[in-house]
């Protein structure tokens, strides 16, 4: 009898044991942060025009930049336009280095190019990966007499993390902006 009780027990032992719930670690998680969908308004140059997201405000606009400040996200992307006078090289050469200059502190550059011939809008769209000062940056023309080029930057020391859902967020704007830019 003694023998029985022994086993049992045992068994008893390995069915307490072996019964437990396994534990695993909690997989890692993202901030989720939803921002509003914007209406649609429109920026009228004397050079070019094209659709922004209204939670974006114009500021400081003038005959060659200007900025769309997007005060609750703490961002803003700054426009800057040039002619092209029999200098498109030195344009796309400046616009390509400006977004290489992030390569330092940047994980990775994704280059994107983009082409709407009806609209004679060529350009490249840099999305920035890592801490670099600059999340995303482009440049757009028509080759013969408008260049455009943009930079999205944070108020905020770049903490790739925290800005992320942020910088994706107005990064859609850019392409937003590049999909219907119209030169005059």
């Amino acid at each position: 009898m003694r023998c029985n009780f022994t086993v049992a027990g045992i068994f008893f032992l390995l069915f307490l044991v072996g019964c437990k719930e396994e534990v695993l670690p909690k997989p890692k998680a993202q901030l989720r942060l939803e921002y509003p969908r914007g209406k649609t308004k429109v920026v009228q140059t004397e050079n070019y025009s094209f659709q922004y997201n209204s939670l974006a405000n114009v500021t400081d606009l003038n005959r060659s930049s200007f900025t769309l400040d997007y005060p609750s996200i703490k961002g803003a992307i700054y426009l800057t336009y040039k002619p092209v006078q029999n200098n498109l090289n030195d344009l796309l050469s400046d616009a390509q280095k400006l977004s290489y200059e992030h390569v330092v502190k940047a994980d990775n550059i994704l280059e994107q190019k983009f082409i709407n011939e009806d609209a004679r809008v060529f350009g490249m769209f840099y999305e920035v990966k890592g801490n670099a000062a600059s999340q995303a940056q482009f440049y757009a023309t028509d080759s013969t007499e408008h260049f455009l080029t943009g930079s999205l930057y944070f108020y905020a020391k770049p903490n790739y993390d925290s800005i992320y859902p942020a910088a994706a967020y107005i990064q859609n704007d850019v392409r937003k902006i590049l999909e219907t830019l119209k030169w005059q």
